[in-house]
């Protein structure tokens, strides 16, 4: 660290240290606060937002500002991703069936409706319409990275000096909404209809990535089996995940050559999907040890998700949002209003009403007003306390992290190319 006139640079290194701290700083506050498991709240929510208001107080008294190195949480991301394309099979596809296709036609909805509502509330309120777009699903869709990639635009050909600002707290905004209502609506779905999980899988044959039953201190549950691995294992697992991200660069370049820009971690996810199924399982002689489904994979997503999570809630500077609170408040208040009444009215009953819509709920509000990895760490909480859903871990990343980023790159240049 490096303390220049109260501006205090942490480097990558030291932020992904940090971000292992607050993980288990969050396992430790769920453990001892009971209305957080109460409500479901993911461990590296409550640890990220702690921090990051106790930081926010060293500001507001000592004019302390922390400037966190990121690029460590930004290939966590890639890695997580990775994962999720590793585990996936196109025989999910045929499971996920009516579901998968229930909820991506759901989800196209709610996206025409975010950038619908946000341009109007934007014009009845005095904003600029791209304002209200970049409250829409450029921010809470498509997140931090999405609005970084796509504020230069809005300021340069529809005016909002401020995009850059604007969109950053949406997607703040945005991001802790979600992390912090996903997991209860869940508990309310599931309590009201008095929903229960289904007998879980066999041991051996992980249907995705959700980690194991444990109790509250994170150690198995009574006997519960515990997946053994050895170093081998983990290898080659991270392996596999590098050549996937290899292959997903140069995949995201040639995308990038034909106009069409997609954050990272997409094309990683493709590739993923594209080894584990069309990969055979031997070449000539030689058996191919390719880590789809295996705990060493299983353990890399749930590390990489949560640290992950943790290190993006406790570097949010709750101070620059002041400002912007007023107008965007309005939106984002309407635009979470939009979400809930859709999961409560559309997305749960039409996703069959059951337990695993339930948990696919607490997904839909991660993603919808945050971003994929909120989704993930919403069903995590909710699975780890009310049983699995391996259905609702294979449809929700193939809806969230596949199809709507595609999606979302051609709807934001077409809202934006209507305002003129």
């Amino acid at each position: 660290m490096n303390p220049v006139d109260g501006q205090i640079q942490v480097a990558s290194a030291l932020t992904f240290t940090l971000g292992i701290l607050v993980l288990f700083l969050g396992k430790s506050l769920n453990r001892h606060v009971r209305l957080l498991r109460d409500f479901t709240i993911p461990e590296p929510v409550s640890g990220g937002l702690f921090v990051a208001l106790v930081i926010a107080v060293l500001h507001g008294v000592f004019g302390l500002d922390f400037n966190f190195g990121m690029r460590a949480r930004d290939l966590l991301l890639v890695y997580f991703f990775t994962t999720v394309g590793i585990n996936a099979s196109f025989a999910d596809l045929r499971r996920g069936g009516r579901s998968l296709l229930v909820l991506l036609a759901l989800t196209i909805l709610l996206m025409l409706a975010q950038n619908s509502l946000g341009l109007a509330l934007a014009r009845a309120i005095g904003l600029p319409p791209a304002a209200g777009l970049l409250a829409g699903t450029v921010s809470l869709i498509g997140g931090h990275g999405t609005t970084i990639a796509w504020a230069p635009r809005f300021a340069a050909e529809a005016g909002v000096t401020n995009a850059m600002e604007l969109g950053i707290a949406a997607a703040t905004f945005g991001l802790i909404l979600a992390s912090a209502t996903g997991g209860p609506v869940a508990q309310f779905l599931i309590r009201r209809h008095r929903l229960a999980a289904k007998a879980p899988q066999a041991p051996g044959r992980p249907a995705s990535v959700q980690p194991a039953p444990s109790d509250d201190r994170g150690t198995p549950a009574p006997g519960e089996r515990v997946p053994t691995m050895c170093a081998d294992d983990v290898l080659g697992a991270v392996l596999a995940i590098n050549i996937c991200i290899i292959l997903g660069s140069i995949l995201q370049e040639l995308i990038r050559d034909r106009g069409l820009f997609l954050p990272l971690f997409v094309p990683c996810l493709i590739v993923g999907i594209l080894l584990s199924n069309l990969l055979p399982q031997r070449i000539g002689g030689v058996r191919l040890r390719w880590p789809s489904r295996t705990p060493a994979i299983d353990l890399i997503a749930e590390i990489s998700l949560g640290a992950f999570l943790a290190m993006s809630l406790m570097t949010i500077k709750f101070w620059t949002l002041v400002d912007l609170a007023g107008p965007l408040l309005v939106i984002l208040i309407a635009q979470f209003s939009l979400a809930l009444l859709l999961n409560l009215f559309l997305v749960f009953p039409l996703l069959g009403g059951g337990y695993d819509a339930a948990v696919m709920a607490a997904g839909f509000m991660g993603f919808t007003l945050g971003s994929t990895p909120t989704a993930m760490a919403n069903m995590t909480a909710v699975t780890q306390t009310f049983g699995p859903s391996p259905k609702a871990f294979i449809v929700l990343p193939l809806v969230s992290a596949f199809f709507i980023d595609l999606l979302n790159a051609m709807m934001i240049p077409y809202f934006l190319h209507q305002l003129g």
